[in-house]
């Protein structure tokens, strides 16, 4: 009883000190808990908000790539005819090879995907309110593609792939057209240069290989603001691009949104060439993530087609993403040094204020051990409520910073609240060693005689 006496008075005395202890080790638990749910949750939220700004991946012919790369022309997933030629294409993929991107292993990952078929057209307005003297443009860059195309896979999942999800960051006035019909989108510089506004018809006009003439009405059901020069260009659906140009069933480029993870070495060293790979890295590298690899399993379903990640989307999710970890993860280490520097002081007064105490205990029997697993145990109640109360608030506040930053909560996972319980242990265990060695230096008869 006389023992328990003793821990019931000690308790009231330091009853301050033990708070702030609890304090520290919540306000560390809290940081840590917080700040390692946003780095084990980070790489997915970050490859969602950054695809955004278009695709990070795109297909091709197998010939255009070549080209491509010969000639160091093209390659960029956001670029369309208005960019960079105004040749149309010669070699196609097949339109209706595009759904079997959602057959690929990482089909999930696969957000949205859009075919193009880039040509050129004269363009004549044919509403009576434009002046049609000024209405006339040649060899405008005509996009042929889906807008919000719902398919219906062969396992009976639908899903819905177009440019209404992959140009999200267009400021678009008026409303997107419907696949399959006669409607289109106006880039802003184009429809400046022919006066025309949403609800106009537009007649373009296309000499095909076989050189006859096409013509096609097209209703303008928007006029979209892109920020770069495919604001000199027009979207309308691909089955009417085909019909125009006179090529059914064809396109000559995918765009491809994917969430993936950041290329790390082996991602590279399969980029450059797969066969190099081991039987085991090529299993890791196939069943990860990578941009290379779901690249590679899109070509195996397309023939003919060559998958090339967007360089600079994959170089700045990876760096984005590492530098992000690196703050947080700093931010979490100095959290538990603070953490390790307070509770080291707060238990070295609370020994030194308690010495009498102490000695006494050990006057009475209790040995070295004994008081410091009793101080130990103590420490180590008091960390616990703190850890446990800045859990639950580090878990709070990671949901505030994810809705804040990437407008969706955090998913916290076990590994990050048994991870840091293990490094808030280490680090009370560190803070409480050279406290619990000045008990071994206290001689009972020299402190309760005043010395």
């Amino acid at each position: 009883m006389f023992f328990f006496r003793m821990i019931f008075r000690s308790f009231s005395r330091q009853f301050k000190r033990r708070l702030l202890i609890a304090v520290t080790v919540c306000l560390s638990a809290t940081v840590s808990v917080a700040m390692l749910g946003v780095v084990f949750d980070v790489g997915d939220k970050l490859n969602a908000e950054l695809s955004t700004y278009g695709s990070n991946i795109t297909v091709q012919p197998k010939a255009d790539a070549v080209v491509n790369d010969l000639y160091n022309t093209g390659g960029d997933a956001n670029s369309n005819a208005s960019g960079t030629s105004e040749s149309d294409p010669t070699t196609f993929l097949k339109e209706s090879d595009a759904p079997k991107i959602k057959t690929i292993f990482w089909a999930f990952n696969i957000t949205n995907f859009a075919p193009e078929l880039n040509i050129h057209a004269d363009v004549n307005c044919a509403s009576e309110s434009v002046d049609s003297s000024s209405c006339k443009a040649s060899g405008v860059p005509i996009v042929g593609t889906w807008f919000a195309k719902t398919l219906h896979m062969d396992s009976g999942e639908s899903t819905v792939a177009g440019m209404n999800d992959m140009r999200s960051w267009w400021k678009l006035d008026g409303s997107w057209p419907k696949d399959d019909s006669a409607q289109g989108l106006i880039g802003t510089t184009l429809a400046s240069k022919l006066g025309v506004t949403k609800g106009d018809t537009v007649t373009l006009y296309k000499t095909t290989v076989d050189g006859s003439r096409n013509k096609q009405r097209i209703t303008i059901t928007g006029i979209y603001d892109s920020g770069d020069s495919d604001n000199n260009a027009m979207y309308i659906p691909s089955s009417t691009a085909q019909v125009l140009a006179n090529l059914p069933d064809s396109i000559d480029k995918i765009e491809v949104k994917a969430l993936t993870t950041p290329d790390n070495d082996l991602a590279r060293k399969a980029s450059k060439n797969p066969n190099a790979l081991t039987q085991d890295e090529w299993e890791t590298w196939y069943c990860t993530a990578y941009p290379s690899s779901i690249a590679y399993q899109i070509e195996e379903v397309i023939p003919g087609s060559v998958a090339k990640q967007v360089r600079q989307v994959a170089a700045l999710q990876g760096d984005v993403l590492q530098k992000t970890q690196a703050v947080m993860v700093l931010m979490t280490v100095l959290s538990l040094v603070a953490a390790a520097i307070a509770v080291a002081n707060l238990m070295a007064a609370s020994i030194g204020e308690r010495g009498s105490e102490l000695a006494l205990l050990k006057a009475i029997g209790a040995t070295d051990g004994a008081v410091s697993r009793l101080m130990l145990a103590e420490t180590a109640v008091i960390s616990l409520v703190g850890a446990i109360v800045g859990a639950l608030l580090g878990s709070g506040v990671a949901q505030i910073v994810g809705h804040v930053v990437f407008g969706s909560g955090i998913t916290m996972r076990p590994m990050v609240f048994v991870l840091v319980f293990v490094l808030l242990t280490l680090t009370v265990l560190i803070a409480s060693f050279s406290s619990i060695r000045s008990i071994l230096g206290l001689k009972p008869a020299e402190v309760l005689h005043g010395r």
